[in-house]
């Protein structure tokens, strides 16, 4: 039969079931009517003759049906077929498959892929087909990140890498990210605690023995990151010359970072090890504790590192009355500091591990001296400072 919109009307519902009728002057193209009247356009195509459903009838009309049905026949006959339906969930186990196999160099850029996905986007679009995703959807997720920016962005590049991935792979037609801009980046962060600052957060850190409690407490007094303070391994602590030696596996320039520690950290680093110990022994009591490197701040029920900021900060910032911070703040507290106490700007940046102009380069390939001494020192001035406070 032709079909007309005055033909539409008067078709009839099956009984039960569905029946389709087809339109004469489109092969392939009809109208599909179920037992309740819902009629619905579709086109069958493709060696297998598969059927498309194009859409409901009066939503769209059947001049724009029979477009969108001719639009589809010509694509299948110049070969732009349709890409292969996968879910969220099932395109982001391939991807991490795919772009980081089990011999990948950098395990913790795969980590952190692994993480931004998973934490912001698969949440809400687990069960999305990829060619269904759209652009509005990524920037509403990348947009609930603004007090975050530099999360923003990190998030975002991970999202367009993953699409980036889909395409080539056939799995979508274009990516939903190509049209859309990437955060701005945020500015430099320049926040540095007052000394009544300072005195409150070491207060309140001492006021309760935990895991983060005891990692704020290292991160005012050393100097280092967080995520190298949360790492910490008892075979990488030498309490005879008190002497930290991170491998370069976890600094962030890939270089190991030797730095001395003084009598304040000592104790930390001594309870906390204490703690892991115990642990390790009661473990041992009821499973087969094995021999793996001893954390000192293990997440918990895991022998991975602490990564539980996201709800340890807050609940440390409700009995720590001071205008916002970040634990990176700490870092920069104790570097400003230091240069208040004098200590050259080029030991700082050794006792931080930051490379910068007079430690990179040349310098830092023929430097051989490893300025121990003087990072020693800078830590005995800065915790009789504190002791002040």
């Amino acid at each position: 039969m032709r079909l007309t919109d005055i033909s539409l009307k008067t078709l009839q519902p099956p009984v039960k079931g569905q029946v389709t009728y087809a339109d004469d002057t489109l092969p392939g193209f009809g109208v599909r009517v179920s037992q309740g009247g819902v009629k619905s356009f579709v086109v069958v195509h493709g060696r297998n003759r598969k059927r498309t459903t194009i859409g409901r009838y009066p939503t769209i009309s059947l001049q724009d049906a029979r477009k969108a049905a001719k639009q589809i026949l010509a694509e299948r006959t110049l070969g732009k077929h349709e890409a292969p339906p996968i879910d969220f969930e099932a395109g982001l186990k391939l991807f991490l498959a795919a772009h980081f196999p089990e011999n990948y160099p950098k395990p913790r850029t795969r980590a952190e892929t692994k993480r931004q996905l998973e934490k912001h986007f698969l949440p809400s679009l687990r069960h999305e087909k990829l060619e269904h995703i759209q652009a509005r959807e990524i920037s509403r997720i990348i947009d609930k990140m603004h007090k975050t920016p530099g999360e923003a962005r990190h998030a975002f590049a991970v999202i367009r890498l993953f699409f980036n991935w889909a395409f080539r792979r056939g799995y979508v037609d274009r990516s939903p990210c190509e049209r859309l801009q990437a955060p701005k980046q945020s500015l430099p962060r320049d926040r540095v605690l007052t000394q009544d600052e300072i005195r409150t957060v070491l207060g309140h850190a001492r006021e309760r023995d935990t895991t983060f409690n005891s990692i704020v407490q290292l991160l005012l007094l050393t100097g280092q990151r967080r995520g190298e303070i949360a790492s910490l391994q008892a075979d990488w602590i030498d309490f005879d010359s008190r002497t930290i030696t991170l491998p370069a596996t976890v600094t962030k320039n890939k270089r190991q970072h030797a730095f001395p520690f003084g009598e304040m950290a000592e104790v930390i680093l001594k309870r906390a090890l204490l703690q892991a110990q115990q642990s390790r022994e009661e473990r041992r009591e009821y499973e087969d504790a094995d021999e793996k490197a001893l954390l000192l701040f293990p997440a918990r029920g895991k022998h991975t590192a602490f990564d539980g900021w996201s709800k340890g900060k807050p609940n440390f910032d409700k009995g720590c009355p001071i205008d916002h911070w970040t634990l990176h703040d700490l870092r920069r507290t104790c570097a400003t500091n230091l240069a208040a106490l004098g200590v050259p700007v080029h030991v700082t940046e050794k006792l931080l591990n930051h490379i910068s102009g007079t430690t990179s380069g040349i310098v830092a390939v023929y430097q051989r001296h490893a300025y121990m001494d003087e990072m020693r020192d800078a830590i005995e001035r800065w915790e009789l400072h504190l002791r002040s406070q």
